[in-house]
C-alpha cells in the first residue's frame, strides 16, 4: 500500500505544544500592573527589570535613572525601558507608584530623603543606611512621613513563606526559638523575628567566631575550578529577644553561594519542631507525627506546561501558591515579585507595607550588634531606638 502525504500524521499536530494554555485557564487573579521606577544601575537593578519583563501583565517599569547616558542606552537596548539622567525627568515623564533606589550604600540615604521630600513612596534596598548614626539621621528626616519600605524579600521566598504560614497556623505551637543558617546579618534577623512573630525591641547578642578550611567552588563571578580548601570564618550568635524567645544566627563566609554549606532553618515551638522541610509535632497526647513540605513543579517528564513551581503543600494542604505562574521565576525572583506587589498595594492604601523602614533599621541594628559582639567577644544589648519607640 502506498502512503500519500494526506495519509501521513504530522507529529506536530498530535504532540502537545511546548506551552499550553494551562496557566491561563487556572483563572489566577488578575490585577492592574504595579508601576515602579528605578534609580541606579546596581546589580539588583536587573532583578526588578527581569521580573517586569517576564510578567508584563503584572509589573511595569516606568523608567530608570542613570547618571551616564551610555549605561542608560544599554538598559534601553537590553530591557526596552526608558531611561533618564535626572529624577525630575523621570517623574515628569510618568509618575510611578513608587521608586526603587539601587545605588551604593553611602548614596542610598540621601536619595531616600530626596524622594520622600517630593512625596514619592520608596522601596529602598537593604540596609537603609550603612551605620547606626546614619540610621538615626535617616529616621529623624523621613521616619514620620511613612513613605519608606525596605526591600527585604527572604520571608517571601516560596519555602520560607510556606513554613511561615504553617508556623503561624500553629503547627509547632508557640514558636520559641529559630535557627537560621542561610543568609547574613539583617536578612537572617528579619527571618528570626518573622518566625517568632516578635516586633522590634531590645535584643541581647552574644557571638563567637571560628575559622576552618572550606572549599569555595562558586562565587558571584562563577565557578572557581579550585578544589583547595581556604580559611573561611563562621559566626555563631545567640539572640535573646525576651520572654524566652531566642534566635541562633549561623553564617559562614560566602554561604549564599557555596553548595557545600546549604541553607538550614529550624523553628522550635511548644508542641513541635520544624527542621528544613520536615515537621514533627504532637497529634494528640500520645502521638508524635512527622510531615514534610512538598514542592509541586510543572515541566518534568510528560508535563508540557513549562518549568514552574506551582505550590507547596503540607499534609496534602497547600500552604503557599505561586501567584506568578507562567513567569518561570526562580525563588528569589518570586519573592521580589511578591514584594513589589505588596509595595504597590501599600501605596494604594489597600494593604499594610511589607517591611516598613522601622523594621529594616531595627534588623540592621541587630546585624551590627552581631558583628560587634563577634569582634569584641562580649555581649551587646541594643535598646529602644526612636524607630522602635515610635511603634509602641
Amino acid at each position: 500500500m502506498t502512503t500519500t502525504d494526506t495519509d501521513r500524521t504530522d507529529p506536530a499536530a498530535t504532540e502537545p505544544p511546548l506551552r499550553t494554555p494551562a496557566v491561563a485557564t487556572k483563572r489566577l487573579p488578575t490585577v492592574a500592573p504595579t508601576r515602579y521606577a528605578l534609580v541606579g544601575n546596581g546589580w539588583r537593578t536587573e532583578v526588578y527589570l527581569r521580573v517586569a519583563q517576564l510578567l508584563p501583565d503584572r509589573f511595569r517599569v516606568t523608567g530608570v535613572v542613570t547618571r551616564r547616558a551610555e549605561a542608560g542606552a544599554e538598559l534601553e537596548r537590553r530591557w526596552g525601558v526608558p531611561t533618564w539622567r535626572t529624577l525630575d525627568d523621570l517623574l515628569a515623564a510618568e509618575r510611578p507608584e513608587f521608586v526603587v533606589p539601587s545605588v551604593p550604600w553611602p548614596v542610598t540615604p540621601g536619595l531616600v530623603r530626596e524622594l520622600v521630600g517630593r512625596g514619592v513612596p520608596v522601596l529602598t534596598e537593604t540596609p537603609p543606611a550603612p551605620d547606626l548614626d546614619g540610621m538615626r539621621s535617616l529616621w529623624a528626616d523621613v521616619g514620620a512621613a511613612d513613605l519608606v519600605q525596605v526591600a527585604e524579600q527572604y520571608l517571601l521566598m516560596p519555602l520560607h513563606a510556606a513554613r511561615l504560614a504553617a508556623v503561624r497556623d500553629g503547627v509547632v505551637g508557640a514558636p520559641t526559638s529559630v535557627h537560621v543558617s542561610s543568609t547574613h546579618l539583617y536578612h537572617a534577623v528579619s527571618m528570626i523575628r518573622g518566625f517568632l512573630d516578635v516586633a522590634p525591641g531590645p535584643v541581647t547578642v552574644r557571638s563567637v567566631t571560628s575559622t576552618a578550611p572550606l572549599v569555595d567552588p562558586i562565587t558571584p563571578d562563577g565557578w572557581t575550578h579550585d578544589t583547595e580548601p581556604k580559611p573561611a570564618r563562621t559566626i555563631l550568635s545567640t539572640l535573646d529577644l525576651g520572654d524566652g524567645r531566642t534566635g541562633l544566627y549561623d553564617f559562614t563566609d560566602n554561604q549564599w553561594w557555596n553548595p557545600v554549606r546549604p541553607d538550614h532553618l529550624a523553628v522550635r515551638g511548644s508542641t513541635g519542631e520544624l527542621h528544613d522541610e520536615t515537621l514533627v509535632r504532637m497529634l494528640d497526647a500520645t502521638t508524635p507525627v512527622t510531615s514534610r513540605f512538598e514542592r509541586a513543579q510543572t515541566g518534568h517528564g510528560m508535563d508540557y506546561e513549562g518549568l514552574d513551581t506551582t505550590h507547596i503543600s503540607l499534609d496534602g494542604r497547600p500552604v503557599w501558591r505561586n501567584l506568578y505562574e507562567g513567569g518561570r521565576l526562580m525563588d528569589d525572583d518570586l519573592a521580589v515579585a511578591e514584594l513589589l506587589t505588596r509595595t504597590g498595594a501599600w501605596t494604594r492604601d489597600e494593604a499594610p507595607g511589607p517591611y516598613p523602614l522601622a523594621e529594616g533599621l531595627h534588623d540592621h541594628h541587630v546585624g551590627l550588634a552581631i558583628e560587634e559582639a563577634a569582634g569584641t567577644g562580649t555581649a551587646v544589648t541594643i535598646s529602644n531606638e526612636p524607630w522602635v519607640t515610635s511603634r509602641a
